[in-house]
């Protein structure tokens, strides 16, 4: 299945990393996909940061009489 990059800066940067780590343009599009769905699922969700936030305030809180 063909996948073209029409955008100049994309190509460019599919380009500059393929030619960094020395491997193909699909290599590097997979690369960098792969990498960056890595790092957006591992970050924590924003209920997750509201309930941390919470408890943090109310252990702050505590020390106050």
């Amino acid at each position: 299945m063909p996948f073209h990059i029409k955008n100049p800066e994309t190509d460019a940067l599919a380009r500059k990393l393929a030619g960094l780590k020395k491997i193909g343009l699909t290599e590097a599009v997979h690369l960098a996909l792969s990498n960056e769905l890595e790092r957006e699922t591992a970050k924590p969700s924003l209920p997750d940061v509201a309930a941390e936030f919470c408890r943090a305030l109310r252990e702050k809180g505590q020390g106050r009489g």
